[in-house]
């Protein structure tokens, strides 16, 4: 359901004015902001509530962080260099 709607999900997102984090890298080459691959899942259950040390333990066997700049630009956020430094992809 979310890959079918990623668009969507990705023009609310930039009409509220929500930095937003994703899954997938596609989300970010479409106009999200920021994904942390298998980690935004752990992202978003810790914003909900859940305490981080009541999480199972996973272990991917590749991380993958891209960021857009032009989205967080459009949103006001500065992206630190030291996150600059450390993403696999930038999307300018």
């Amino acid at each position: 359901m979310i890959n079918n709607n990623s668009n969507l999900i990705i023009s609310l997102a930039a009409r509220h004015r929500l930095p937003t984090t994703y899954p997938w890298r596609s989300f970010v080459a479409d106009g999200g902001l920021i994904c942390f691959g298998p980690a935004a899942g752990y992202v978003d259950r810790i914003l909900k509530g859940e305490k981080p040390a009541d999480l199972p333990v996973q272990a991917p066997t590749k991380y993958e962080t891209v960021i857009n700049l032009k989205t967080a630009k459009a949103l006001g956020l500065t992206v630190p260099s030291s996150l600059l430094a450390r993403v696999d992809e930038i999307i300018e």
